[in-house]
């Protein structure tokens, strides 16, 4: 089998692979199968596909449909290192040769864990509040921002929804709590919302980036 039968798959520059390839990668994240010819194979569980892209260079690339982004619970933005990350790097790279990667935890252990997240208390309060923030950006003139209403195209999926809960309760487990706070969901709306968010025409001749609107939305909406 393929490197995309792995429990973890890279996608290293998602944006230059093909259309015929990503509809590939869709139905592998989607489906947690594959298909070759007439047969299907399901894929191991847990199954997690991380993808890269260069957003300057567009050359030979091809645009990543928004079926395909919104299959993406999260969107993470990397900017450069700073100084000290910049020098741990030249010390790093000018003294140690690339060692070989080696597993550093079992399969069964990510599911354990990920059963455990699934049990994480969410308070109803918070329920609504991430409903709240995400009808903001489906009907914001309706609930009364028209600013924001000038800026978007079309709001978040309800996959954005799901993906609040279970990135809240994820951030939650890290920070060693069985329970959700607004803390957790304002910290993690960001990564959910960035690439689900199609900015109007208006916000884009304006340089408004989804990441303004975002912190918009959490100042707009009223936390419980």
């Amino acid at each position: 089998p393929g490197p995309i039968f792995s429990n973890i798959v890279l996608a290293d520059e998602i944006n230059r692979a093909p259309a015929k390839v990503q509809s590939a990668l869709l139905e592998a994240m989607e489906e947690r199968q594959v298909t070759l010819g007439e047969h299907t194979f399901a894929l191991k569980d847990p199954y997690l596909v991380l993808a890269t892209q260069n957003p300057i260079e567009q050359e030979g690339t091809y645009a990543l449909p928004e079926a395909q982004l919104d299959r993406f619970m999260l969107k993470i933005v990397v900017d450069y290192p700073n100084r000290k990350e910049e020098r741990q790097i030249i010390e790093r790279m000018s003294t140690h040769t690339i060692e070989e990667a080696e597993a550093v935890v079992e399969p069964e252990a990510i599911v354990q864990a990920r059963s455990v997240v699934d049990e994480i208390y969410v308070d109803d309060r918070l329920k609504e509040y991430i409903l709240d923030l995400v009808f903001m950006t489906r009907d914001p003139a309706t609930l009364g921002s028209k600013k924001l209403a000038s800026m978007i195209e079309y709001g978040v999926s309800p996959r954005a929804t799901l993906f609040l809960v279970k990135g809240a309760k994820a951030h939650a487990f890290l920070e060693g709590r069985g329970y959700v706070t607004p803390e957790d969901i304002k910290f993690i709306t960001p990564a959910i919302m960035r690439h689900r968010l199609v900015l109007s025409f208006e916000a884009q001749a304006e340089a408004v980036t989804s990441q303004q609107i975002i912190e918009h939305l959490l100042k707009r909406v009223e936390v419980p």
